[in-house]
């Protein structure tokens, strides 16, 4: 949640050290698990991420994770997804917005529905 939320507002893994006043290396090992957060440090990254404490614990509300929950982060957390959700939001005009995302839907294939092939 850490990674997807960084990536989200396009911070690296350095700014993100630089504000909580460790190195990029311990940024890494927090995202990946290795290392654990501390609730003042989880605080501390609520407060620099600008989200709710509670934003880092959203998948922990049933004791069974959701297999789609995850794979929804991980999607979110890539570069391209981000990337594409920040120039989404920097076209002002919500109608070519609804346009796009009409485009978007017809183009991509239904979930559990087989692609069709163009002739």
């Amino acid at each position: 949640m850490v990674r997807l939320r960084r990536n989200i507002l396009g911070m690296s893994q350095t700014d993100l050290g630089k504000a909580l006043g460790v190195a990029f290396q311990q940024v890494q090992k927090y995202e990946k698990g290795t290392n654990r957060i501390g609730a003042s440090r989880l605080y501390r990254l609520s407060q620099i991420l600008k989200v709710p404490v509670n934003y880092f614990f959203d998948d922990l509300s049933t004791a069974k994770v959701s297999p789609t929950r995850v794979f929804d982060a991980d999607l979110l957390a890539q570069r391209e997804t981000t990337g594409l959700i920040r120039a989404y939001y920097r076209i002002t005009d919500t109608g070519v917005r609804r346009q796009i995302m009409a485009l978007m839907n017809s183009l991509a294939p239904r979930p559990g529905k087989a692609k069709r092939k163009m002739a």
